[in-house]
Order: C-alpha cells, then structure tokens, then sequence
C-alpha cells in the first residue's frame, strides 16, 4: 500500500505540471496524418506502445541474465544494443499516447518516461563500456538500467490499470443499454436539429445523435479515448470529432478515422415509426 500511495500522490504533483506542458507542446508538433495515428496505434485497433516496449524490456532483461553465464559477454552486447535501438520507437509511440490525456495521467506519465529515459542512458552507458571491453561496469551499468526500467514499468502499470490511460472507455455500452433485439425510442426526430450533434439517453447511456433529412446516425456519446463528449463536438464529412482530444469517428460505423482513439465507437440501428427515431444495439446484453 505504500507503494500504491506513493504512485497516487503523483497524480496531484502540481509542479510537475509546467515541465509537462513544455514536453507536450514539443509532441504535438508532430502534425496529424497517418504518422501520428500508427504511433497511437489506430491500424492495430489499440495502443502500440504497450507491444513495442516488449523488445528492450525483454532484450535487456534477457541480456542481463545472460551477464550470469560464463563466456556470454557478447550475446548481451547485442542485446543491449537492439534493447537501445529498440527503445526508440516505443518511447515516440508512448509519447504521442501521452500528450492526448488528462493532467493527473500526464503526471504520472512524465515521471514514467523520465524513468525510461534514465534507463536507456544507463543502458546505453553499459554498451559503451562493454565496447571498451570493461565488462564489471558494463553489467552494473545494465543493473542500473534494469531497476530504471522497472521502476517506469511499475509506473506504467498505474497509468494502465489505475488510471485507464489507453483503455477502451466504451466498452461497457454494450452491457449497459439491455436486450440488443429490442428497439428503444430516443424522442422525436423533428425535434433534432439537423446535420449538428444531440445528446440523448438510453436509459442512463449518453448517446450523440446526428439527424441528415429523414434519417439520423446514433452512436454511443462517450469517446472511447477518455469519454469525452461527442455529443458537443464537431460534424463534418460524415464524421464526428471529440472536442477534447481531436478523435475523429465515421458516423457511419463508428470507426476510427483519426486518434488518438484506437477503439472504434458504438454504433446503434436507427429506424423511424410515427416520427418517432428508435434504436437498437445488435448484440447488447
């Protein structure tokens, strides 16, 4: 627990918020396009980052375990050095994801990275010195690493699984608007404004409502980045844009057109009897 209160208390570090700005605003320089939406992981359907830190964790995990075994000096060099290589894209795809989330994430975020960061100067330390041929300070320089990149690991885990950093916010729609066969009226379709975002509810599930003419678009309200509110974004192009982070759904289907959200949105059936719009989820419940 204190190891869990510590890591919380980084959450409401006020002064880490200026250093945070000045990282972020360098990030989001990177202009918008397909660039920008491979690092976030958008072809693949959820966060890159998390695979592509698998190759140096584990190259440098392997590489100090094989420090251990006899005559195995340059086994680990090499794997020091693809750890390092390595390190590169997964640090830009963990950067972009970064810059397009809340402040208390960003907090915890940036100590994650310096954390990292430590590690691959301490890494790359080692293979400079095993490439000396100092073989003792190469492997404590990895040792050090090792702990470095332990330490933004455990840090990672709290952005992930605490703090819903990367996670798919709509995920529980399907579960929360009951029998996915039974049509729900929404209210009347003349009472939307036309070709503009409305909200609407479910039950108790938000949903945006975009009316073109005689028929209307209906996906779930929530962003599944981090539940920003479609319902007061932009229309155009028959697409729907988050105010908070830029993400951009197809109204049509709900897929993601542009991050930083990897998920795609909800998308309800719609159908219009008595004026009245119906919708219904297929497989909700």
């Amino acid at each position: 627990m204190r190891i869990t209160t510590t890591v919380s208390r980084l959450e409401q570090a006020q002064n880490l918020d200026r250093p945070a700005a000045w990282v972020r605003a360098l990030v989001r320089r990177l202009p918008q396009g397909a660039v920008r939406d491979t690092l976030h992981g958008v072809p693949l359907g959820h966060p890159v980052h998390p695979v592509l830190v698998q190759v140096p964790i584990g190259a440098w995990f392997s590489a100090s375990m094989l420090d251990l075994v006899p005559r195995t000096g340059p086994a680990s060099t090499v794997l020091i050095a693809v750890g390092v290589g390595a390190a590169v894209p997964a640090a830009a795809a963990g950067l972009v994801d970064w810059a397009e989330t809340h402040e208390q994430q960003q907090r915890v975020g940036l100590v994650h990275a310096a954390c990292n960061t430590m590690a691959v100067g301490l890494y790359s330390a080692s293979l400079v010195a095993r490439l000396r041929k100092r073989p003792l300070r190469g492997r404590l320089l990895a040792l050090a690493g090792l702990a470095a990149v332990g330490t933004g690991g455990l840090l990672g885990g709290h952005l992930a699984y605490r703090q819903a950093t990367g996670v798919n916010h709509a995920e529980l729609v399907p579960h929360m608007v009951g029998d996915g066969s039974r049509w729900h009226s929404v209210g009347l379709l003349s009472a939307l404004p036309d070709g503009k975002p409305a909200r609407r509810f479910l039950d108790e599930t938000p949903l945006v409502v975009v009316r073109s003419g005689s028929e209307a678009h209906v996906l779930a309200d929530r962003c599944s980045h981090l539940s920003g509110p479609l319902s007061e974004g932009e229309v155009a192009d028959g697409c729907v844009t988050c105010p908070w982070h830029g993400s951009v759904f197809s109204l049509a289907d709900g897929e993601v057109v542009h991050g930083p959200a990897t998920a795609p949105q909800p998308v309800f059936e719609t159908r219009v009897l008595g004026g009245e719009l119906q919708v219904r989820l297929p497989g909700a419940g």
